[in-house]
This record gives structure tokens, sequence and C-alpha cells, in this order.
């Protein structure tokens, strides 16, 4: 048997490419040991190791006599849905559900666009051919993607096409030839584009026919392709000492702006080039969303289970877990976790079946969507009353506990009947990196913008719910 499923030390060497990434006002070429990523990138290569240490429950063997990473797998059975979900589980707990995009997550995305070829197909047989040969590429390869569905920011009372005086606001197409395309422009939010191998790029808001075909793209290049820009936000791990900052220190995917100064994407890796209705299909009609969904439900899970815990772990420090109130609160947290835990499992276990692949079903995900919006600010702001000011009276770093002088008075202030005033501050530590921060600030954007704005998901679940069916409930007993 041919294993296809390589090691961390593998993914570290591969992501030695020579890239090019901006970040704190310089072009960095060397991103995997600078300060700024080598924490992130060596837990990416730690889920590559622990999937391999586990291949029994995180691998399947294709026909061919392959073994593969199981969120390669099509899921042509229910218990094949099924396995995708709890392998995104199990993987998700390896980081407490903090990594939202890992390997898993475009790797979906491309199985989901597997399971509606069809649509691929009338686009143009061509393009589905390429993008089944890089399917097949990325999977033998067990390549971590990123994308970058989204335009930047600007005018957003128009559309790309519409911005007249700026036409490569937005990435577009420049150029066509018989290599390739050539492409101009921007696009965001390519989250852990510093810790992917390759970036697929497509498109989420609506375009207009006439104007914005430039813009109607999906393709995957190399994130060290010539022309690729990476301008990196911040790093919440740089500088970062592990016991002062335990979450920002090892698990910040980094979200990335890129722009593709003339790039040459060549042909075999166009899957769709200048066609809106296309495009609108990739995420509105093939299984791409609800594939990463899962995914996204998996880690969404872990993370608020990792909450209840801390919570509760928190209270019993600070001597007050037995009070009504606090048991109150505490069992609050748990219900939510609980709650999606239950969709989750609801989700994989009611499938719908197209082109004989069995999918989530979409009116419960866009359920998950708009609950988990609600829920995340509610988790935060339950963890916060019940810290009070003990996440703010903390020693500065853990170079305070190193000094023998500043330890003394430290001892005589912080303290638990249960454990030492060191354990102590470190457990408020992990409590304040996980709801006050700014790795939690974003983490918290991120729960609140991850499948769009409250209003889209609010939006999509009211399109597909089956209204008739209600309806039908209250003519039943009108007719009594």
């Amino acid at each position: 048997m041919k294993n296809m499923m390589r090691t961390g030390e593998e993914y570290i060497n591969a992501l030695c490419d020579g890239r090019t990434v901006f970040i704190n006002g310089e072009s960095i070429t060397n991103h995997v040991d600078h300060p700024a990523f080598r924490n992130s990138i060596r837990t990416i290569a730690n889920l590559y190791d622990y999937k391999i240490a586990h291949a029994d429950e995180m691998a399947f063997k294709t026909e061919d006599g392959k073994q593969m990473s199981l969120h390669w797998q099509l899921p042509t059975t229910p218990e094949r849905l099924i396995a995708r979900g709890y392998f995104s589980y199990e993987w998700a707990k390896q980081t407490a559900g903090w990594v939202g995009k890992g390997p898993n997550h475009v790797a979906s995305m491309l199985v989901g666009m597997m399971t509606h070829i069809e649509l691929l197909e009338s686009h143009s047989p061509e393009r589905a051919n390429a993008f089944r040969d890089y399917f097949a590429y990325a999977s033998e390869n067990d390549l971590y993607l990123t994308h970058a569905l989204v335009n930047p920011q600007g005018d957003r009372s128009k559309t790309p096409g519409e911005h007249t005086k700026n036409l490569y606001h937005s990435l577009g197409i420049v150029e066509k030839n018989d290599k390739g395309i050539i492409v101009r422009g921007a696009k965001m939010l390519a989250t852990g584009a510093v810790l992917a191998d390759e970036v697929l790029v497509g498109a989420q808001k609506p375009l207009k026919q006439g104007i914005d075909e430039r813009y109607a793209l999906c393709f995957a290049m190399p994130l060290n392709a010539k022309g690729i820009k990476i301008i990196a936000r911040n790093s919440y791990e740089f500088g970062k000492n592990a016991k002062d900052y335990p979450l920002s220190s090892r698990f910040d995917e980094n979200d990335s702006m890129l722009y593709f100064d003339d790039v040459l994407v060549p042909w075999e890796r166009v899957f769709i080039c200048e066609d809106i209705d296309a495009i609108f299909n990739l995420m509105g009609v093939t299984a791409a969303p609800v594939l990463m969904d899962i995914q996204s439900m998996a880690r969404y899970v872990v993370k608020l289970h990792f909450l209840a815990g801390l919570a509760q772990e928190m209270t019993e420090i600070n001597g007050v877990d037995q009070l009504p109130a606090v048991k109150e609160s505490l069992a609050q947290l748990a219900s939510y976790a609980m709650n999606i835990e239950g969709l989750f499992k609801g989700v994989l276990h009611c499938p719908e079946v197209h082109n004989g692949y069995y999918l989530p079903n979409r009116t419960q995900l866009s359920v998950y969507q708009v609950i988990s919006q609600s829920l995340y600010p509610k988790v935060m702001e339950t963890i916060r009353k019940l810290a009070g000011g003990g996440i703010l009276m903390l020693p500065s770093g853990e170079a305070d506990l190193e000094n023998d002088e500043i330890l003394a008075f430290i001892e005589k202030s912080q303290y638990s009947s249960i454990t030492s005033p060191v354990e102590r501050i470190r457990m408020m530590k992990l409590v304040w990196d996980a709801v006050g921060s700014e790795f939690a600030s974003r983490h918290q954007q991120y729960e609140l913008f991850y499948t769009g704005a409250p209003y889209q998901t609010l939006a999509r679940l009211y399109h597909q719910y089956n209204w008739q069916a209600s309806k039908e409930l209250v003519e039943k007993i009108k007719m009594l």
C-alpha cells in the first residue's frame, strides 16, 4: 500500500518555497522560521503527524491501494459522510478548536466541487477536466490549501466592474493567451496563507452580467508563484511567551490579503473563466460550502466544550464554582456546547443524496450558521462576567515570576485554595487569551462573519426553510 499522507517534516520542507510575505514593514522570503509564523506552522506540522499516527481512523484506502487522508474521500455512503465529520472533530481536538481553517477545510471545498462536477462540465468540459486533474494532484500530495473568495472592501455599493477608475481593485483577468490567463488585483480573506501550500481563488459576492465577467474566476495556484504577494496582518504570536499567551503563541492562523501582480495562471489550473452563472453555482449550488461547514461545525463544537471547561476550572480555582448563580452560568455554557453538538450529529446522520453522494442538509447547516453567530458573543460575555477583575490584575509577564522579589509579593496576593499562586496566574492568563486578547477579539470577529454577515445567514435560512410545511400545520388547525 502506497502512503500518500505526508509527515509534518515534509509539510515544513514544502513551505520553504521562497514565497513573498509582507509583514511589519518588510518583505520576507523565509517565513517558515520567522517569529511571526514559526509556532503556527509547527502546530500544523503536528496535525499532519497526528493524522499519520492515527491512520486507522484518519485515512482511507483507495481502489488502487493508496492510503490517503480521510478529508479527501468522496462521501459515496452515509458512513463516509459520518466518518469525515468525526475525522474533523478528532483533528479539532488537537488544537481545542482554535484552528479554524486547517488542511481539511478547503480540501472539503474541493470534494464538494467534485460531487457536482456536472456543473463544471456544463461550463466547460476542458475546465472540468482541469479540475479533476487538480483534485487528483492535491489529494495525492496531501496539500494544505487556503482560499480567497472575497473582494477587498472599497465602495461596496458597486460591483467590481463598476469601479471604472480602478478595474483591478479586485482580482480580474488582464489578458488571455495560449498559456493561460494573466490576472491582477487583490483577494481576501486568505486565512492561513502563510501556512498553506496553495490558494484556491473564487468569488462569493453577486456579479452583474455584462459588467463583471472578468472577475468570474476560479483557479488554484502555489503561493510562491511569481507575482503573488502575501500581505499579512499583525501576527498575534510574534513576541509572545507561551506561558503568557498559550493560545496566541501557537494557534494564530494569520489572515492575509493576496495581491496578484500580473500572475500567469496556466490553463490546467483554471476551473471557471468569465462565467458568472458558474461562479454562482460554485458556492450556491455545489456541496463546497456544506462540506466546509461540516469541518467548521466540528471545530466549533470542540471550541465551545473547551470554553465551558475553561470557565468551570477558573471558577473552581477562584472558589466560586458551587455558588448557585455560577452553576447556572456554567450550565448555560454547557447547553450552548451540547446544542451545537446535537446539530452537528444531526446533520451527519440526516444526509441528502446527489449523484450518489451523501451530503449535509443545507437548511440544517444554515440553522447552525445563524445560531453559532448569536452564541459566541454570549459565551464570551458569560466567561468575562465569571472572571471579573481577576483577568486584569495579573503580572505583566513570565519574567515577573522569575524575579524573586516580585514573586514574593505575587505569592502573597494571588491566592487559591486548590492550586499554587503561579498556577492560578497561568490559568487566568489562559482565560484572558481566550476572551480578552487581540487573538480572542479576532476569533470573535471570525465567528460573527465566517459564513457572512448575520443578515446574510438569516436571509439564507429564510429562503431555505420549508414555510409551506409549517403553514399546512396552521391550516389543519384552522379547519378543525
